[in-house]
């Protein structure tokens, strides 16, 4: 299947959403996310990169569970990996909002 291209990621966020339409899968997401965070956080603290060595296991882990055995899809990190490291965020963002629910 060939990859669909986006002009900009407002074009991409939409089909990044449709993606994550599973509420365990999105779950997974945010904690993954959020973990990826914490870690980078705590290398940077701590000055211990090592800790950051693991952040990216810790964010695109749970992502990838949520994919294979919820979404059952592709992540689209395989296709798109900066503008989907962005949606990981935005997604991220738009829950705290109260824009896309738990």
């Amino acid at each position: 299947m060939a990859a669909r291209s986006f002009a900009s990621f407002r074009d991409f966020y939409p089909y990044y959403l449709g993606e994550h339409t599973n509420r365990t899968s999105r779950r997974l997401h945010y904690l993954g996310t959020t973990a990826f965070v914490a870690f980078v956080v705590a290398a940077v603290i701590a000055r211990d990169w090592r800790l950051a060595a693991i952040a990216p296991l810790l964010g695109y882990g749970p992502a990838w569970i949520g994919h294979f055995f919820f979404e059952r899809n592709r992540p689209a990190t395989f296709r798109h990996p900066f503008y989907s490291l962005i949606g990981d965020f935005a997604m991220l963002r738009d829950f705290v909002l109260g824009r896309i629910p738990w």
